[in-house]
């Protein structure tokens, strides 16, 4: 179970789930539909939510849980629970020996997989149809009998800090979001990532480990998806036997916070051993993903940095040569974002061009807006972007359930492209104009260490 984005992002230009850096837009004439996701949802009397989406084209089923508990629920001297628990989850529970679970599904036919973001922790299943049942009754005996025990929380913190050495710590770039959250989210529950300290981790005790279980793991705080080809009403009689039993928590204090507009840029320099090329990320605080103008954004970021025709492709790495590779990334959470860009130049490239072509573009986007022609350019790679997430169930299951959790509205998913569609030049410059404000800039520079011949 790896976390998502992050380790990703510190790679390979942040976000493997975002298009390709050199993937094209669309053409103009690309004539794509959005499908109508189909279901039906309900609650248990123990504040479970349920989502079913029935679809026979296979005899496949995918089970998504999704918990509302990320790394902005923790304490700021206890970072990383989330995460921990997202690998502590396998661990077994009083009716699954340590180690089971996945020999469990393995054996079924199926696969599995989970992660964790600022906002959420979530687990998946995808199995043959007939095989319904296990993906339930393993989900259950982990919302009722997770095993939070000393044997399984020392075997995880092992885990967890090996993964952050290899991911953050001793990564080409691997402390960069780390340091772009703590200062595009500086105060906020933002500002530190989901991997968390290991030292943290190394302080917490168990009985702390075992209130967390006990406060976010309840069903009052989970929505459960299950998509593919199945009987709905055979499943909700399932659903009630296995979860119903289940006793509602206590009602979930979430974190209030709001971030307010940057009032100075920041600067901070990451002089490390392990940085092959020398690279800059300027990232500004960036909306919700539910406000209003939140596709703005995320169209703005295509149009500067999605393909090889986009803005700072062009610039940066065709006519100038000064990177060999340019990222835009919208990060949009559920109280706040960021947009970032991540410029890797070329050799010998001074750190202070990259700086002075990228703020050159972003004043241009800030003063002149862009065209229609580029506007729909990205609308079109962003529907296809958009019809290919419905491909599988655990994507449809996935979505099901963000829709239902983060803008408080299932049905939401189904009028997705609608907000895009509905995005103007305007409002793209509007967007340019009140994120990406030179006071409102974060800035971090990766320089090549040369080594110390004396050593």
């Amino acid at each position: 179970m790896k976390l998502p984005l992050l380790a990703a992002f510190a790679a390979a230009a942040f976000l493997g789930a975002m298009p390709s850096l050199f993937a094209e837009p669309a053409p103009a004439q690309a004539a794509v539909k959005m499908p109508v996701i189909d279901f039906v949802e309900y609650d248990l009397p123990n504040g479970l939510h349920v989502i079913l989406h029935q679809n026979k084209t296979a005899p496949v089923v995918s089970t998504y849980l999704l918990y509302h508990v990320g790394s902005k629920n923790e304490r700021a001297d206890r970072t990383g629970f989330a995460h921990f628990f997202e690998h502590l989850m396998f661990e077994g529970s009083e009716n699954i020996q340590r180690g089971q679970i996945d020999k469990l599904v393995s054996a079924a036919g199926g696969n599995l997989n989970a992660s964790t973001s600022f906002d959420r922790t979530d687990y998946h299943f995808n199995l043959p149809a007939n095989q319904l049942g296990l993906a339930l009754w393993i989900e259950s005996e982990r919302m009722l009998h997770g095993k939070v025990e000393e044997v399984g929380v020392e075997t995880q913190r092992q885990v967890v800090k090996e993964e952050r050495r290899l991911g953050t710590d001793n990564a080409p770039y691997g402390t960069l979001f780390e340091n772009l959250a703590a200062a595009v989210f500086a105060g906020t529950p933002y500002q530190w990532t989901p991997i968390g300290s290991a030292q943290y981790i190394d302080q917490a005790s168990l009985a702390e480990f075992r209130d967390f279980y006990h406060k976010y793991y309840v069903p009052n705080n989970a929505t459960l998806v299950v998509a593919g080809d199945f009987d709905i009403e055979a499943v909700k009689k399932q659903i009630a036997a296995y979860f119903g039993p289940i006793p509602r928590g206590k009602e979930i204090e979430r974190p209030q916070f709001e971030l307010q507009p940057q009032t100075a840029p920041t600067e901070k320099t990451v002089a490390l051993p392990t940085t092959p090329l020398p690279a800059a990320v300027h990232a500004w605080r960036a909306p919700a993903e539910t406000a209003d103008d939140a596709p703005a954004v995320e169209l703005l970021a295509d149009i500067l940095g999605t393909g090889r025709s986009s803005r700072l492709h062009e610039r940066l790495v065709r006519q100038e040569q000064a990177a060999s590779a340019v990222d835009v990334f919208p990060y949009l959470l559920e109280k706040g974002g960021t947009l970032g860009i991540f410029a890797t130049g070329n050799p010998g490239t001074p750190l202070e061009k990259l700086d002075k072509i990228l703020d050159e573009e972003i004043a241009k986007v800030r003063d002149h807006g862009v065209s229609a022609e580029e506007l729909q350019k990205v609308k079109n790679n962003k529907l296809r972007e958009l019809a290919s997430s419905y491909a599988t169930m655990q994507n449809r299951a996935r979505n099901l359930a963000h829709y239902h959790v983060m803008f408080g509205d299932t049905n939401a998913l189904n009028h997705q492209w609608e907000r895009y569609d509905a995005v103007t030049p305007e409002a793209i410059q509007a967007a340019a104009v009140k994120y990406l404000t030179p006071q409102g800039a974060n800035v971090l520079h990766y320089p090549v260490v040369k080594p110390n011949p004396s050593k």
